[in-house]
């Protein structure tokens, strides 16, 4: 099953942004800096988060940019390569990551590791990579001068930037292998990584889009351990925007009733009684996208669409569901004991669910 939509903005309203901590631009470092957090530079704030890794599926970069949402500047850093040598993992930045950060309004600093140190137990591998810091703060001063949008800001850098950087990656890699001894991927796949870039932005987009397609597709034939499901129906879903991103999503479970269907987003624990906040902030994003879809078509018919944030649990009894009239979220909190932390969690879930118009269903489940 396939389902198409588009996107032509975004609004939303966050709720579950604590409180970020808050560096001067002088003592900022992006390799001690918690996964976000705000920076002061000249008479301005900005909220900058970081990814450890490229790729999207590591580290739970979906939940550090959530929580920048709410700054009126919002930055990420994101490393274009991630090599952790042979017998390790490499990942490289694809358009679509870049395309997204832009319709979310976020400001991309496209960064490369400058060092690392050889893993003391395994054999061709790398750990504690660390970016250029200084090569980081000058991008946010570049970016404290900038008047345009953060699309154009995200363009100029794959342009213009991406280019220089992947130059910087090969030598850091190069210097750091012959430093530790360690033995790193083919530089082939950097070399084709190169020409994609140099051959213009249309060839990088077909070829991210290509990759994510791939990558849906697997994740349709797979039912994660994290999702406890009514039923097996996934569905692949294509969004296209505005911007010319192409997103290519896997819905955990859909449900189609009299003209309309439900995207459902499921997150599942197996130990606490609530999913990790990683994976509810992970959730939310892909609601936040959910909550803007225009002309949403299923297998070529036309449908109202509605976002569903599903929690489940082995260890809660019973279920809340707010498209329910007689829902009582707090009995439900009380008739399972939450402590403080969960009761404040599910609260202000429920509150930021209820105005951007998302179905929140907290229920008992068994993964099978």
């Amino acid at each position: 099953m396939l389902i198409t939509a588009k996107i032509t903005g975004i609004k939303y309203k966050p709720f579950l942004i604590y409180d970020n901590k808050e560096y001067s631009f002088d003592d900022f470092d992006v390799n001690t800096m918690p996964s976000n957090c705000i920076v002061c530079c000249n008479n301005f704030q900005y909220s900058i988060s970081k990814w450890v890794s490229p790729k999207r599926t590591r580290s739970y970069p979906y939940e550090r940019v959530y929580n920048t949402l709410n700054g009126s500047r919002k930055i990420t850093v994101i490393p274009i390569i991630k090599d952790e040598g042979i017998k390790g993992d490499r990942d490289f930045i694809q358009w679509d990551t870049i395309s997204l950060m832009s319709l979310l309004d976020v400001y991309v600093i496209l960064s490369y590791y400058e060092s690392a140190e050889k893993h003391s137990s395994r054999e061709d591998k790398i750990t504690k990579q660390k970016m250029n810091n200084e090569y980081i703060k000058s991008k946010i001063s570049e970016i404290s001068n900038y008047h345009s949008s953060s699309l154009h800001w995200n363009l100029q850098e794959v342009e213009k930037t991406l280019p220089v950087i992947i130059d910087k990656t090969v030598s850091s890699y190069d210097r750091i292998g012959k430093q530790s001894g360690v033995t790193f991927h083919s530089a082939n796949g950097i070399e084709r990584f190169r020409t994609q870039i140099e051959a213009g932005m249309d060839t990088f987009m077909l070829t991210s889009r290509q990759k994510a397609e791939g990558a849906q597709n697997r994740e349709y034939l797979t039912t994660q351990p994290k999702e406890v499901l009514t039923s097996m129906t996934k569905a692949k879903i294509n969004i296209e925007n505005y911007l010319g991103g192409l997103y290519y999503f896997t819905t955990d479970e859909i449900k189609i009733d009299d003209g309309e269907v439900f995207l459902i987003e499921a997150k599942h624990s197996q130990n606490a009684k609530l999913p990790s906040l990683g994976d509810i902030k992970d959730g939310l994003l892909k609601m936040i996208l959910y909550c803007n879809l225009e002309e949403v078509s299923v297998d070529g018919n036309l449908y109202n669409s509605l976002p569903v944030l599903k929690l489940t649990s082995s260890k809660l009894a019973g279920y809340f569901d707010s498209a329910d009239k007689n829902a009582d979220l707090k009995s439900f909190m009380n008739n399972n004991e939450f402590n403080d932390r969960y009761t404040k969690l599910a609260s202000l879930l429920y509150e930021e669910c209820l105005v951007n118009n998302i179905r929140l269903m907290i229920e008992s489940g068994v993964i099978k």
